[in-house]
């Protein structure tokens, strides 16, 4: 599969030593090392971004003004071919090679508050460097990714169109569901609201998404096809979604999930160590409702392929987005009981700065 893929680098496939490496569930992801040096060859999944190309633009693009304006920042950008392209598209897909950072490491799973605080400065310094970046230059390589509106208006068509059966059967859960739709509303105000900017957001702010040093520093992050125009409620809200709780979105016993409060001080801390001063006071507002809203939108997500067959997500057992969809409005309610204590540490936090 790689010969003329390595060869596009100047590297020969008998001299590497190549396995698999990583978790991710989207682009499949090889070590490659070739005598003293390493690196991570990635083949990009077409079949969920259909452009890979506008990828590898983004990156030249941020790459570009990164080094020009903070050259000191540790960017892992894609290397250059032998006649200077940063993708190869071959007959079996779309490959970049990326320099593997020597001594460091990635979390699959939020183990300590330390490292939810060491994620969230990551992800809100790699926004605040950008700042400056002109935002219409940045393509969406998923359109739509992060829009509530579409994903509600994708849950009622399920509700017309999908499975019967199943419908009758999660009419409680439906209910459940539609009771948290003002979460919608406040969205669509977000979009409308002159105090909320977009910027240059990653979209996907799980904690393995951040390269951390030997003594759990955070470097970086990293896999960064998903960087578009975004709001700050998507980063700081997938990390709420993934980090506040000490299961994750496969978890079946609901009474396991809860709120972690020293969680929820080490996000909010860390990202506004990086953007407290560029938040305006509307955003600084919605610093708890950015967790309501990554939420409430996975949760929708699950139910609306549960109705829908599991088309999208696929299932490893018989009501598996089910689960998800229980396990993620579970978590939602979690938040929204313990709203006004977590408002009132946000205001401690921004204060303490």
């Amino acid at each position: 599969m790689f010969p003329s893929v390595l060869e596009a680098y100047g590297l020969s496939e008998d001299q590497c030593s190549i396995r698999p490496f990583g978790t991710g569930l989207i682009n499949h992801t090889w070590k490659v090392s070739y005598g003293a040096e390493a690196y991570i060859l990635q083949r990009i999944n077409d079949a969920v971004f259909h452009h890979p190309h506008l990828i590898a633009e983004n990156m030249d693009a941020l790459a570009f003004y990164l080094q020009t304006h903070h050259p000191e920042y540790l960017f892992v950008k894609p290397l250059s071919t032998k006649d200077g392209r940063n993708l190869v598209q071959t007959a079996e897909g779309y490959f970049r090679l990326v320099p593997f950072i020597a001594d460091s490491y990635t979390f699959d799973v939020v183990a300590a508050a330390e490292q939810a605080y060491q994620a969230a400065r990551q992800f809100g310094k790699f926004t605040r460097l950008l700042a400056g970046f002109p935002i219409g230059r940045l393509h969406l390589t998923l359109p739509d990714f992060h829009n509530l509106s579409l994903r509600y208006r994708q849950f009622e068509t399920a509700l017309q169109k999908g499975n019967p059966a199943r419908i009758a059967a999660t009419e409680s859960l439906i209910e459940a569901m539609r009771s948290f739709r003002d979460i919608v509303h406040t969205f669509e105000d977000i979009r409308n609201h002159s105090g909320f900017r977009l910027r240059v957001t990653h979209h996907d702010t799980k904690i393995s998404n951040v390269l951390f040093d030997g003594s759990g520093k955070g470097l970086c992050v990293i896999d960064l096809d998903t960087v578009m125009p975004g709001y700050f409620i998507s980063d700081l809200g997938d990390m709420m979604r993934t980090y506040l709780s000490p299961v994750s979105e496969e978890e079946k016993n609901m009474d396991l999930i809860l709120i972690r409060d020293e969680y929820f001080q080490a996000i909010v801390r860390g990202y506004l160590s990086e953007m407290k001063d560029e938040l305006s006071s509307a955003e600084m507002e919605h610093i708890v409702y950015s967790g309501k809203f990554m939420i409430y939108m996975q949760a929708l997500r699950f139910l609306t392929d549960h109705l829908n067959d599991d088309q999208y997500y696929g299932a490893r057992y018989e009501g598996h987005n089910h689960v998800r969809a229980v396990n993620q409005l579970t978590l939602l309610q979690r938040l929204t009981e313990k709203e006004p204590i977590l408002k009132r540490m946000v205001q401690e936090s921004i204060y303490s700065f």
